[in-house]
């Protein structure tokens, strides 16, 4: 029997393999080998087990500006951990715990990835076809869940705290992205509906609320809206000192018209925002994607998920304090987030669609997770 497969890599359009010598155990091994060959060879780098090593310095690891050249190492590759996901979103690291949690929200889980020997299992199933994730000050995780709508908290003994799920007597959204304030507790949320508005999650219903901001305080667990001056708020994450607020809008994927940018607003006592404006756009190169997840390094750089473009922009964009882009981490997948984690803060793990992906970088994220 002749098998052929198709691909749209450089390789020659059609490969022809005769199995017939083959017995079915070496044949089923045949054909692995010679799918991930040409998949390989469409993305144009191999990520998977026996892989041949990467040259140093890692060519996806990119210095657009010279600024970045202090945060690249030059002795590092650019790791796959895992693959298997349907949307792999929210990694959030455990100090405590040594490992990164992260969502896939199709499939209704979260895993995990154990610093000491790389084991990944299912950490939470169900889990409310969670997004984002963090961690507050007393190491308890924090989930947004499309599923069911609502911010909840994970206590140590194992109850499930819920924080928020309507405000002025409507459903949230879906709660999206999260951060925790290190001066009162208070945590940040973005909540610009996707999972109500997406058929594979099954939770598909209508926004009863305009896409907003939200701070849920610590003492009282009041509700508060921030902010509703932007279309979609995704990702969310503090600069170095909690005095700024970013916010990834991604408002296009829905309305006409929409800037691809990532805002930042002054926070004002602890509770409010003020001087609301853009702090950059995703265009780069003619070519304009969508900032996801977002967080902020101990200097005030911005490391923004990006994706929906294609082949030399899928990644991770690096931002100055300033708002110039000036590195990037090219990826073969659409990033949906990021965060630091490893026992430094100095590794930048990346959830990009099917995959969850690691760097080690010369510096560390400026908050917990």
């Amino acid at each position: 029997m002749n098998s052929k497969v198709q691909n749209n890599s450089p390789l020659p359009e059609e490969i022809t393999i005769d199995e017939s010598y083959l017995p079915p155990i070496a044949r089923r091994s045949f054909l692995t080998a010679a799918a991930t060959a040409i998949t390989t060879a469409a993305l144009g780098r191999d990520y998977g087990p026996g892989a041949e090593p990467v040259r140093y310095p890692d060519p996806d690891i990119v210095e657009l500006d010279p600024r970045f050249k202090p945060y690249k190492l030059g002795n590092t590759p650019i790791q796959r951990h895992h693959i298997g996901t349907l949307w792999a979103e929210g990694p959030a690291w455990s100090a405590v715990g040594k490992y990164l949690l992260w969502s896939d929200i199709p499939n209704n889980v979260q895993m995990r990835w154990l610093e000491e020997d790389g084991h990944v299992s299912t950490f939470r199933h169900p889990a409310g076809n969670s997004n984002g994730n963090t961690f507050d000050f007393q190491g308890r995780q924090i989930s947004c869940e499309h599923g069911n709508r609502r911010v909840v908290r994970y206590d140590h003994d194992g109850r499930v705290h819920e924080l928020a799920s309507s405000y002025k007597g409507k459903p949230l959204n879906a709660p999206n992205d999260a951060v925790v304030h290190i001066d009162d507790g208070g945590i940040w949320f973005t909540d610009p509906g996707y999972g109500s508005l997406m058929n594979y999650e099954g939770n598909r219903g209508e926004l009863e609320l305009k896409e907003a901001v939200y701070r849920i305080d610590a003492q009282t667990g009041k509700l508060d809206l921030v902010t509703d001056d932007i279309y979609k708020p995704n990702g969310i994450c503090f600069s170095p000192d909690y005095k700024k607020l970013y916010v990834a809008d991604t408002g296009a994927t829905h309305y006409e018209g929409v800037e691809k940018v990532i805002k930042v607003w002054d926070i004002v006592n602890g509770k409010r925002l003020a001087n609301g404006k853009v702090f950059t756009s995703m265009e780069f190169e003619g070519r304009a994607g969508l900032a996801d997840g977002i967080r902020a390094d101990v200097d005030g750089n911005i490391w923004a998920s990006a994706g929906w473009v294609g082949e030399g922009y899928d990644g991770v964009h690096i931002f100055a304090p300033n708002g110039d882009r000036i590195g990037q981490i090219r990826l073969p997948e659409i990033c949906g987030n990021v965060c630091f984690g490893g026992t430094k803060r100095n590794r930048l793990f990346m959830t990009a669609s099917q995959s969850l992906y690691s760097v080690y970088v010369e510096t560390r994220g400026a908050h917990i997770s």
